[in-house]
């Protein structure tokens, strides 16, 4: 009789997880792992003061399979974003080109190995592009300029 009983007490409890777990929100959303990813949301934004008759031409592509995601032409205050699903086992990185009238440069918008610690906890990766430089910042609040346009 109580080996009937253990067996009755795991199958309830066996039962009672089962259906707890059901009841859980799905994981997938951009502040939850998912199988060892995460996801992270890259935003360009065109910080000149005075372009108002130039836009800040942005394209910008992934070495991985999302290939070429294409540009956007920003005016003043004007954001490009898209969404980066890292794997654990591969780097991601996404280089732009950016173009304002005779000012062009490449840069890493998201590379893995360095972004995923410093756009936590907030899975934003904001970049400002100003007149003297790129500014870098995980809540549009604190900005530190990491590239300049030389």
């Amino acid at each position: 009789m109580k080996s009937h009983n253990i067996f009755l007490l795991i199958l309830g409890l066996a039962t009672y997880i089962t259906f707890i777990s059901l009841k859980q929100p799905p994981p997938y959303h951009h502040n939850y792992y998912y199988f060892g990813n995460n996801i992270y949301n890259i935003h360009i934004i065109n910080g000149f003061t005075n372009n108002s008759s130039l836009p800040l031409i942005v394209w910008c592509s992934s070495d991985d399979d999302f290939g070429d995601i294409g540009g956007r032409a920003l005016q003043e205050r004007d954001d490009f974003s898209w969404s980066v699903e890292t794997k654990f086992w591969k780097n991601t990185m996404y280089l732009c080109t950016m173009k304002l009238d005779q000012k062009r440069r490449k840069f890493q918008a998201f590379h893995g190995n360095r972004d995923v610690q410093r756009c936590n906890p907030t899975n934003h990766c904001f970049w400002l592009v100003k007149e003297d430089g790129f500014y870098f910042s995980n809540d549009e609040i604190y900005w530190q300029k990491d590239f300049s346009w030389i």
